[in-house]
């Protein structure tokens, strides 16, 4: 069988809202607020993968994002349970993702990148601006408020 998701990449883009060292205010309010749900007992969590933002949705190489994987552990994830018994992803992507370690620094939970992404939202700093610009190079479908 062959994954419908990719693994995570080695390490976590440079946007993802998990990483510490993005700047604050990338990302519509919408992406913030997704992060904190993963947060939950894996019975509350949502179902979906959280993909990368830096590759289309729909794209034959989409994959999952690092950051969401590093910061939440994937063995902890619900929606890596459903890809799996649903055949989105395979055992071996299954097996990658829950032993991914991250190669960057990322937030401990997703409430804490959500509150770093949501502190300077309403005025992104020049840093922020350019990541947002860099992304809409790469992608048009991303909500950015």
């Amino acid at each position: 069988m062959t994954s419908e998701i990719r693994p995570p990449a080695p390490k976590a883009c440079d946007t993802c809202p998990y990483r510490r060292d993005v700047p604050s205010g990338v990302w519509a309010a919408t992406e913030y607020d997704k992060l904190e749900q993963y947060d939950r007992p894996m019975v509350e969590q949502p179902r979906t993968v959280w993909q990368c933002h830096q590759i289309d949705r729909d794209s034959d190489k989409r994959r999952m994002c690092a950051g969401w994987i590093g910061c939440h552990g994937g063995a902890e994830l619900l929606a890596l349970q459903i890809a799996l018994l649903g055949g989105r992803i395979d055992s071996a992507t299954f097996a990658e993702a829950v032993d991914y370690t991250s190669q960057v620094p990322l937030f401990g939970s997703g409430a804490e990148a959500a509150a770093h992404g949501r502190a300077d939202i309403d005025v992104p700093g020049d840093d922020a601006r350019r990541a947002i610009a860099k992304i809409v190079k790469v992608r048009g479908d991303v909500n950015f408020g």
